[in-house]
């Protein structure tokens, strides 16, 4: 297994994929932040952009500001390859390093965030997987130590329902309409299941599950089996290779691309340029903006690049997974200054960090400091609710870019969140935990 050390005190540790070591005394204070990360392996093209979106993040605010509040960020890599056990061995590496262990950790896997759920109360290490992991850990009286803001996926299948149905003319009209999930044979390609499934009962649509094995490069039955079907949608949650694959073999049997709408795992410029004109009129869930047109991207150009945008490009700046990365670096970041504003400009430990995700509030006028107006939504957590309530939109390639179609859409918070309670009570019951008086 190799580690890298990107200690991010010099530019050369911002934009080399290998990195260098410094030592502990060249800098006053330390917070340490271990990089989950895939660069190699069949979900390379996914794992590179948000890597590096979140490396390039993390120089930046100590380039920028001088840290946080006076505070240097460090960081060491291991790579995962997407791999459940290599990835919990990568957070054992790495849970107790730093002046003060680790600050939390972002595992950008579901299968390694559900191994990592009973070991981060014992060892007080946050976990932050935004947009993933077990959808009933937004119910902070029972998860403790798990974020997983600013939607799950129960709330973002309940989102995407709610637009088709706008789609087709109403609520009323999914009566008899199919619909197709192709997702990921995984813990994460199965969650948005319980939801889909929930709300069929509901509206009337026939649901069709259909798996696709690791990695997803053989998907020729599947489609065979949507063309036969005849779906009026397919809804994907796809990862890495499967999603290009997917889009390719759609385009294949000439099914709609326009009715065709990935989760936001699978609405990345890796997945529909290999399908070329193919895969134009495809759309997928964000909850962010795509591209470079704001000011944290001058401010990456500036500060970490030294004014090389082509070089900044060429690193997959402004691409959807890079400004995810960002994103979610940006809220660990917050959280962290946010822990300092009750326990002082220093290393945080993981415990305090945790206290300053569950205090976590990014509103409008932040994200403008920060130079991501309009970039993103933000988020106001609390002890009970770890998701936030946030929303999404959704996007459409035109065969150079994504362009948003939709407005904000809310998930369906009423039959979604007792859900996710139902789920975490049982949890608790199943593991003797006491839920929390929020």
């Amino acid at each position: 297994m190799k580690f890298r050390t990107l200690f991010l005190g010099a530019l050369a540790a911002a934009v080399g994929v290998t990195g260098i070591a410094v030592s502990k005394a060249a800098y006053a204070a330390e917070q340490f932040i271990p990089m989950l990360v895939y660069r190699t392996g069949p979900y390379a093209p996914s794992g590179i952009p948000v890597a590096n979106g979140f490396r390039d993040y993390y120089t930046l605010v100590n380039k920028r500001d001088g840290g946080i509040n006076g505070v240097t960020i460090t960081f060491e890599e291991c790579e995962t390859k997407y791999n459940t056990k290599v990835g919990v061995e990568c957070y054992e590496k790495l849970k107790n390093k730093g002046p003060t262990g680790a600050s939390l950790v972002n595992p950008y896997s579901t299968g390694i965030t559900y191994q990592l759920i009973p070991k981060s109360e014992v060892d007080k290490v946050p976990i932050l997987s935004m947009g993933y992991g077990r959808t009933s850990a937004a119910d902070g009286r029972v998860f403790k130590w798990v974020f997983n803001f600013p939607m799950t996926y129960w709330s973002q299948a309940s989102a995407v329902i709610k637009y088709i149905s706008r789609q087709v003319g109403g609520y009323d009209k999914l009566q008899g309409k199919k619909i197709a999930h192709v997702y990921h044979n995984s813990a994460y390609g199965k969650e948005a299941n319980p939801t889909l499934v929930a709300l069929a009962k509901r509206y009337g649509y026939k649901l069709t599950l259909l798996a696709v094995d690791h990695p997803g490069q053989e998907q020729k039955a599947t489609w065979l089996q949507i063309r036969r079907l005849k779906p009026d949608f397919v809804f994907m949650s796809g990862w890495g290779v499967m999603n290009s694959v997917a889009i390719k073999e759609a385009a294949a049997i000439n099914f709609p691309m326009d009715r065709f709408i990935g989760n936001w795992w699978s609405g990345t410029d890796a997945d529909v340029i290999p399908a070329g004109k193919g895969s134009i009129g495809y759309k997928s869930t964000t909850f962010h903006s795509a591209g470079t047109g704001f000011k944290l991207h001058d401010d990456i150009v500036k500060y970490v690049y030294g004014g090389d945008k082509a070089k900044a490009l060429s690193n997959n700046m402004g691409e959807v997974l890079y400004n995810r990365g960002m994103v979610n670096a940006m809220f660990g970041v917050e959280a962290i200054r946010t822990a300092m504003g009750k326990y002082g400009n220093k290393s945080m430990t993981g415990e305090q960090v945790r206290w300053g995700l569950e205090n976590l509030n990014v509103d409008k006028a932040r994200l403008k400091a920060l130079g991501m107006e309009g970039f993103t939504r933000g988020v106001k957590i609390s002890c009970a609710d770890h998701e936030s309530g946030g929303s999404l939109r959704i996007q459409q390639w035109d065969g150079a870019k994504w362009n948003f179609v939709s407005d904000w859409l809310s998930p369906m918070r009423d039959i979604v969140r007792p859900m996710i309670e139902k789920d975490a009570a049982m949890f608790a019951k199943e593991n003797n935990i006491t839920p929390r008086d929020c």
